[in-house]
């Protein structure tokens, strides 16, 4: 059954939940933007009053807690925990989600730098009382975007779909979720995270909103090459059991390959048309090496992920809290 605001004069309670890492230089220039995008939807009756916005510092080695508690003395709708290290971007996200689940009706999860058009989130709203719990901002075009990097975005998302992880194409963190959702998704304990490809396993119905990705308002990016490989290689190995699959698949090519050399060396053998030679057999050793050793790094991938899983170790530890609701 859907739900309209004229229906329920009772509005949703929104947190913007705001993950940061070393952002002493956006973090002044975008805190007032999200606080002004709140006053907004509240003045328009879209959220209620109790709605806040949640900074989750991830363990910055710059003055960025220092600004966050700042932020919360002047305004209390700013408030803001603290990790005791340094987690990652999608241990701080759950951090900040499981924080928020039981003081809000819905969570808006969105970077601090202002790539993010803040105009989305109203549409994300709207689509929450029309009746979804999942609302995953996506990307109109990349068009702004280097060669470079467009291509290795779009074939991120292809290879991430080809073997088994279900993804939402173009869609980042930026997502609206419901309580009832977030729930559901704390009973999913794995320490190896990829929330892009967890919350599609949730359930609920869920839309996208499109949106116009900016440049930041300052500072520089904390997400290089090196990391967004890292993110990717961990969603396909934590969702997804295909490339041990497909290991199996190429095992079972290269033992055919292998078995039919065979009979071919047989049969040479057999007829006496023979010649000793060292190149030939250093390339069947170099190829069939080079699988073995391919295959024991994939396995050994999944069999270090089932040793992190079996110790149970928190995936994120609060060390701060600036002071609550006035």
């Amino acid at each position: 059954m859907e739900k309209t605001i004229d229906e329920a004069r009772d509005v949703a309670c929104l947190y913007l939940v705001i993950p940061c890492y070393n952002e002493e230089q956006v973090l002044p220039v975008t805190a007032p933007r999200f606080l002004e995008k709140i006053k907004e939807m509240e003045g328009r009756g879209l959220i209620s009053g109790e709605s806040r916005i949640l900074f989750i510092d991830d363990g910055s080695s710059d003055s960025t807690w220092s600004i966050v508690t700042a932020l919360n003395s002047r305004d209390h709708r700013f408030q803001g925990i603290r990790q005791s290290r340094n987690r990652g971007h999608q241990n701080a996200v759950l951090a900040g989600l499981m924080e928020a689940r039981s003081k809000a009706d819905i969570v808006i999860s969105v970077d601090c730098d202002g790539q993010d058009d803040f105009d989305a989130m109203d549409a994300m709203v709207d689509k929450y009382y029309d009746g979804y719990d999942v609302v995953y901002g996506v990307r109109s075009s990349r068009e702004s975007d280097t060669f470079f990097k467009r291509f290795t975005a779009e074939s991120f998302y292809r290879i991430l779909n080809a073997l088994g992880a279900e993804t939402i194409y173009n869609h980042a963190d930026y997502r609206l979720t419901s309580k009832r959702v977030l729930n559901a998704f704390a009973d999913f304990h794995e320490v190896n995270l990829y929330l892009r490809g967890l919350f599609p396993l949730v359930g609920f119905p869920s839309t996208t909103v499109e949106y116009e990705r900016h440049e930041r308002m300052a500072g520089s990016s904390h997400y290089p090459l090196a990391k967004m490989l890292s993110l990717a290689f961990n969603g396909i190995t934590s969702l997804s059991i295909k490339p041990i699959r497909l290991i199996t698949g190429l095992g079972a090519f290269v033992s055919l390959v292998s078995f039919i050399g065979v009979i071919w060396v047989i049969c040479k053998v057999a007829s006496g048309d023979t010649v000793s030679g060292w190149a030939s057999t250093a390339c069947i050793l170099c190829f069939v090496s080079g699988v073995q050793l391919l295959s024991l790094g994939v396995i050994g991938e999944y069999v270090g992920k089932i040793y992190m899983e079996s110790k149970h170790r928190p995936r994120y530890i609060i060390s701060d809290r600036t002071s609550g609701d006035e």
